[in-house]
C-alpha cells in the first residue's frame, strides 16, 4: 500500500499522541508540554517530554524521539501499515486504496478539435464581461475580464473552450514562436478533481439563480452556512455539465452525473435543483444530492455510486462535525437536519445516504464517542427505521457503548423543531433522549396490550429475539432482559395514587439495578465501594498537578460524587438504612454475606421493611421478586463485579457531564482527567465481567 506523504502528515498531526503515551506512563503538564518517565528505558527521574502542538516526543535520557507513527512502531512493535491503520481508526482519516482503486478513479479526457479564430473577428470591447474557469488543474475558482486575455474572441465555441479549461483551443490564434503546444491524446483526469470542480461550478451557479438563493433563505440558512457546506445549484439545461466540462464526458458518465436516454441522447441527472455536495471523512467531494425547488417528485435525487462513492460507507456531515471537534454525535434523517443543527451550534449531527443506517456507520460513530443518539421522525416510517437501527447496532453494542433515542414532539424533525423552538429547546430534547431500555419498553408497550399475559409473553419473545443479537458475554444483554421483565411485571399505572411513590419510582427506575444489587448483597457496602472505585481508579489523585494553579486562581477543587449525586434521595436512603442495620448486627438481623437464597430473600425484605419511606418500600418490593427469581435461577456469583460496573457507569456519566459543562479551563481539565482515569479502570473491569459471564 502506497500512502502519500500528505496523508501520513495528516495522521501524525491529528493523532492523540499524549493519549497514546499515557496508556504506558504517567504524563504531567510542564508548561506547553507534558513530562513523565520514559516508557522506553525506565527511569525514576522524569526526562521524557511530549509536545501536543508538534505531536513529537523526546527523551533526554535515552534519546528516544519521534511522532505517533514512530511510537507505535518502536514501542508497541507495530508494522508501518499496522501503525497507519491504528491512526486511521483514531483520527477518521481514510487510507488510500490499492493500485486497482487508483486506476479505477482515472478516466481518459476527450480531445476537442481545435477552433481557429477567423481573421475578420474583432476582439470584444466589453470590459465588464467576466470569464469564469473551472479548470481540472486549478484547485481554486477564479475570474478575470476578457480584456486581460490576449486575442480571445466572443465566439461561443472559443468562449466554451475557455470555460471548460481547454486553453489550447481558446488560444489557438496565438501564432507566436513561444505559443504553447499540447498533446492531449493521452491526457487523464481523476474523479476527485472532477467532482471538486463540479462542486465549484454548482456553487457559482447558485449565486446566479435568485430562486435557488431564495430557497436556502426560506430555510433560514446564512451565507456562512451555505459556504461551509458548499451548497450549490444545478442549472435547468439538459447538458450543462457537458458544456462546462467537454473534456470530461467519460468522467461524468462514470460518476452517473451524465446518463444516456433510450434514444441515445446524453442528459444530466441533476437539473434545476439545489445541490448538497457529499464529502468523505477527508473532506473530498464524492457525490451530490439534488433537491427539487418545487413539489415535483422525487424530492431528492442522489448521484450514482461510483469508485469514490459507496453510500454504505458515507455519512453526510461527518467531515464538518469532525472539523468542528464535535464531542457527541446524533444520527438524523435528512441533509437539512444536519445543516440546521450545525448552524445552531449543535455539532455532531450526521445522516445516512437516503438509506437505513448500517452497522459500519454506527460502529464508526461509536469509535468517536461511547454514546450515539438516534433521532428519527415520529411517523410510522421513522419509528420503523429507529427499531431497524437498533437491530442493526445490537451486534456492536459492547458493554460501555449505548444508543439513545429521540423522537421530537408533534412530528417535528430537527430542522423544523429548531425553527419553531430554538437551539436551547433542542438541546434539552437531546438531553432527555430515551435510554435503550426505556425506548424498547415504550415500543413493546405500543405494539402489545400489556394488560394480558399472552401479550406480555409475546413482548418478552420479541425482546429475547433482539437481545440474542448482542455480543457474546454482554452484561448489558442480561440486565436489559431483567429490566424489561421488571417493567412488564409492574402494576397498572392507574393504581399508583401516591405522588410521593411516583417520584421515588422515577428515581429508582433510573438506578433500579444498583438498588436491587444492594438488596441482594448488602455486604457490598462493607468496603465503601464508592470510595474504593474512586481510589483504585486514581480519580482521587488526578488534581495533584493542579493544586498550585487552583490556589493561584482562587478556585475550589470540584467535589467528588456522593451517593446522593449518583441516585438522589432514594439511593441515599437505601445506603443509609443498610449501613445502620449492618452496624446493629445480630442484635436485630444478621445482614451478612450468604449464598443461601432464603437468607438473601429474608435480608432483602427486612431492609425494605426498615426503610422510613413507604413509597420507596413499595417501588422496591415490586421490582425485587423478578430480580431475585432470575438471580437465583442463574446462580450468578459475581454480583460484586456487576455492582461495580453499574456504579462505574453512573460515575462516568457524572464526570462526562461535568467536563462538558465546565467553562473554566483548569476545572475542565480536572474533570477530563477524572473521566480518563475512570475509563481506564472501567476497561479492566469490563474484561473481568465478560470473563465471568462467559463461564456461566
Amino acid at each position: 500500500m502506497r500512502v502519500p506523504e500528505s496523508v501520513i502528515e495528516q495522521l501524525n498531526s491529528q493523532a492523540d499522541l499524549v493519549g497514546m503515551i499515557r496508556r504506558h506512563t504517567v504524563l504531567k503538564p510542564a508548561g506547553r508540554e507534558f513530562k513523565g518517565c520514559c516508557p522506553f528505558h525506565g527511569e525514576k527521574t522524569p526526562s521524557f517530554y511530549v509536545n501536543p502542538q508538534t505531536n513529537l516526543y523526546y527523551c533526554f535520557g535515552c534519546g528516544a524521539k519521534g511522532n505517533p507513527i514512530t511510537f507505535l512502531k518502536e514501542f508497541e512493535r507495530l508494522s508501518f501499515v499496522e501503525a497507519l491503520t491504528v491512526l486511521s481508526e483514531q483520527t477518521g482519516i481514510d487510507l488510500p486504496k490499492d493500485d486497482a482503486f487508483e486506476q479505477s478513479i482515472k478516466y481518459k479526457k476527450t480531445t476537442k478539435p481545435k477552433t481557429t479564430a477567423k481573421a475578420n473577428r474583432q476582439p470584444s470591447t466589453d470590459q465588464s464581461t467576466t470569464v469564469h474557469q473551472y479548470s481540472n488543474n486549478d484547485q481554486s475558482f477564479g475570474g478575470q475580464t476578457l480584456s486581460d486575455i490576449d486575442d480571445v474572441y466572443r465566439d461561443d465555441a472559443v468562449y466554451h473552450d475557455y470555460l471548460s479549461g481547454n486553453h489550447t483551443a481558446a488560444f489557438d490564434n496565438d501564432t507566436s514562436p513561444n505559443a504553447p503546444t499540447h498533446d492531449e491524446s493521452d491526457a487523464q483526469g481523476d474523479l476527485y478533481s472532477l467532482l471538486g470542480n463540479i462542486c465549484r461550478f454548482y456553487q457559482h451557479k447558485l449565486h446566479q439563480n435568485p430562486a435557488a438563493m431564495a430557497y436556502f433563505a426560506s430555510r433560514g440558512l446564512t451565507q456562512e452556512t451555505i459556504t461551509t457546506f458548499e451548497l450549490g445549484y444545478a442549472p435547468s439545461g439538459w447538458q450543462h455539465l457537458e458544456e462546462a466540462f467537454p473534456q470530461d464526458i467519460e468522467g461524468l458518465k462514470i460518476l452517473g452525473l451524465t446518463r444516456t436516454s433510450q434514444k441515445g441522447r446524453d442528459f444530466n441527472l441533476l437539473r434545476d435543483r439545489v445541490i448538497f455536495p457529499i464529502k468523505d471523512k477527508q473532506g473530498r467531494v464524492v457525490g451530490f444530492a439534488g433537491r427539487a425547488l418545487g413539489d415535483e417528485m422525487p424530492k431528492y435525487i442522489n448521484s450514482s455510486e461510483s469508485p469514490v462513492f459507496q453510500k454504505q460507507f458515507i455519512l453526510y456531515g461527518l467531515y464538518e462535525a469532525r472539523q468542528a471537534k464535535a464531542s457527541s454525535y446524533m444520527m438524523v434523517e435528512g441533509y437539512m437536519d444536519v445543516i440546521a443543527l450545525y448552524q445552531a451550534g449543535i455539532y455532531g449531527a450526521v445522516a445516512p445516504m437516503g438509506t437505513a443506517a448500517n452497522e459500519g456507520q454506527i460502529a464508526s460513530l461509536l469509535k468517536y464517542n461511547d454514546s450515539l443518539t438516534m433521532c428519527f421522525d415520529g411517523d410510522g416510517a421513522g419509528q420503523r427505521a429507529a427499531w431497524r437501527a437498533l437491530e442493526v447496532a445490537a451486534p456492536i453494542l459492547a458493554d460501555g457503548k449505548q444508543l439513545k433515542f429521540l423522537t421530537l414532539p408533534d412530528n417535528h424533525d430537527p430542522d423544523t423543531y429548531l425553527q419553531a423552538h430554538g437551539a436551547d429547546a433542542m438541546r434539552l430534547q437531546m438531553e432527555e433522549a430515551l435510554s435503550t431500555s426505556d425506548y424498547i419498553f415504550n415500543v413493546l408497550s405500543l405494539r402489545y396490550d400489556l394488560r394480558f399475559p399472552e401479550n406480555k409473553a409475546a413482548a418478552m419473545a420479541k425482546l429475547k429475539e433482539l437481545t440474542a443479537k448482542f455480543p457474546k458475554g454482554s452484561s448489558f444483554k442480561w440486565w436489559l432482559n431483567n429490566d424489561i421483565y421488571q417493567k412488564l411485571g409492574a402494576k397498572d399505572q392507574k393504581t399508583r395514587y401516591v405522588i410521593d411513590k411516583a417520584n421515588y419510582e422515577a428515581s429508582v427506575n433510573r438506578n433500579i439495578l444498583l438498588y436491587l444489587c444492594l438488596l441482594y448483597a448488602p455486604h457490598l457496602l462493607d468496603d465503601d465501594p464508592l470510595s474504593r472505585i474512586l481510589t483504585k481508579s486514581g480519580v482521587v489523585d488526578v488534581h495533584v498537578d493542579f493544586i498550585e494553579r487552583l490556589e493561584k486562581h482562587e478556585l475550589h477543587l470540584p467535589e467528588l460524587p456522593t451517593w446522593h449525586s449518583i441516585g438522589d434521595d432514594a439511593l441515599t436512603e437505601l445506603v443509609s438504612t443498610i449501613t445502620k442495620l449492618g452496624k446493629l448486627g445480630d442484635a436485630i438481623s444478621p445482614l451478612t454475606k450468604s449464598d443461601d437464597p432464603q437468607v438473601i430473600n429474608g435480608q432483602a425484605h427486612f431492609i425494605m421493611a426498615s426503610l422510613p419511606n413507604d413509597a420507596l418500600q413499595d417501588v422496591l418490593a415490586e421490582s425485587w421478586r423478578g430480580f431475585f427469581g432470575q438471580m437465583t435461577a442463574e446462580r450468578f456469583e459475581n454480583i460484586g463485579l456487576f455492582f461495580d460496573e453499574l456504579l462505574c457507569q453512573k460515575l462516568l456519566e457524572i464526570f462526562k457531564k461535568q467536563h462538558e459543562q465546565s467553562k473554566n479551563i483548569i476545572l475542565s481539565e480536572i474533570h477530563k482527567r477524572r473521566l480518563l482515569a475512570l475509563q481506564h479502570w472501567d476497561k479492566a473491569q469490563k474484561s473481568k465481567l465478560a470473563t465471568a459471564l462467559d463461564k456461566r
